[in-house]
């Protein structure tokens, strides 16, 4: 008797499939682009992966929260790794895993699936697609169509901390830049050259919209893991915008993050570090950066760290093929001049 419902299972499961293959390639709706029309701070945070972006902002965001502020954190990230030092560790359902189940039950989503609070700080994770299964920059956009048909825009909050990875500024992470979905940016970034590269890559983006009409610009520059060796500090200097914060390499910064606790908190020994973070992140104007060029950029570190002592040789023919090139006559004909 197995065999029969075993058959009658599969078509339902490929129709299913096929639904779920065909929604998929239906262009997206274009994010809106009319006036904000209340006071709300829409705020957007880009970083190098890896560098401490969602550290940065899950102890702003409390501390924020804690001085009285409503405030509403989302996380951009494919990695769904915003939330997780708010929430203790614990893993928030995101809006593209519930989005699909409850299509899939043909159920309506409501805030209460996707937003999550703890301690006065609401937060959310956009998601992203498993491997090899759709794009990271189309599931952005997915998610903030969701958040529009939820109200997004009618939420009364002070302030909207989005999280995003900075090493792509394309298609959907690129989003809050090219349709200006955030009156301001804030780079996260390190004294090393691969953080600094993303950093200056943002405020290319951001300078490269405002020359086509955008109005979005940099509030500033978190410098984490501060070590004092200065470059995160002259690219700053050099960019035109403000460091906002140096949070320092320090073993118990490292061992209460690793362990999900959060530092942000008036009675903490860093309170006044995140307290100031927060005044800072409030008060800085948007401006217009001024990228570097990869020399410029290169030129922040010793040569002995960047390799600019060596000389790019042409490669040539014998060398792609292992033999000497044949240079052979060619048949083209050529007529004298009348």
């Amino acid at each position: 008797m197995s065999k029969p419902q075993d058959h009658q299972a599969a078509p339902v499961h490929f129709m299913q499939k096929e639904r779920l293959r065909a929604e998929a390639a239906i262009d997206p709706d274009p994010a809106p682009t009319g006036e904000v029309t209340k006071e709300t701070q829409i705020i957007a945070i880009y970083g190098k992966g890896g560098i401490g972006k969602s550290f940065t902002l899950a102890n702003l965001s409390y501390m924020m929260a804690q001085q009285g502020k409503k405030v509403l954190l989302i996380g951009c990230d494919p990695k769904s790794d915003t939330t997780s030092l708010l929430f203790g560790g614990k893993a928030c359902p995101t809006i593209i895993e519930t989005s699909s189940k409850k299509k899939l039950a043909g159920e309506p989503v409501s805030i209460g699936d996707v937003c999550f609070k703890r301690d006065g700080v609401y937060a959310m994770e956009l998601g992203g697609p498993e491997v090899g299964r759709g794009c990271g920059g189309r599931g952005i956009i997915h998610g903030f169509e969701l958040l529009e048909k939820l109200g997004f825009h009618e939420w009364g909050f002070d302030y909207v901390l989005l999280d995003f990875l900075g090493d792509v500024v394309c298609g959907g992470f690129g989003l809050p830049i090219a349709r200006d979905m955030c009156q301001k940016v804030i780079v996260v970034g390190s004294n090393d050259l691969q953080s600094l590269y993303v950093a200056n890559n943002v405020c290319s983006a951001v300078e490269y919209f405002r020359k086509l009409g955008g109005n979005v610009g940099v509030a500033g520059m978190v410098i984490n893991k501060d070590d004092g060796t200065g470059e995160a500090q002259a690219f700053a200097k050099h960019a035109g915008i403000p460091v906002l914060s140096a949070i320092p390499a320090n073993e118990d910064i490292r061992r209460k993050s690793a362990s999900y606790e959060i530092i942000g908190r008036p009675e903490s020994q860093w309170g006044a570090l995140f307290a100031e973070l927060a005044q800072n992140v409030a008060d800085a104007p948007p401006v217009r950066p001024k990228p570097m060029s990869q020399d410029e950029l290169l030129g922040l570190f010793s040569a002995e760290h960047t390799g600019r002592d060596v000389v790019l040789e042409p490669a040539t023919v014998a060398d792609m093929v292992g033999k000497t090139e044949i240079i052979k006559k060619t048949l083209e004909v050529v007529y004298d001049e009348v």
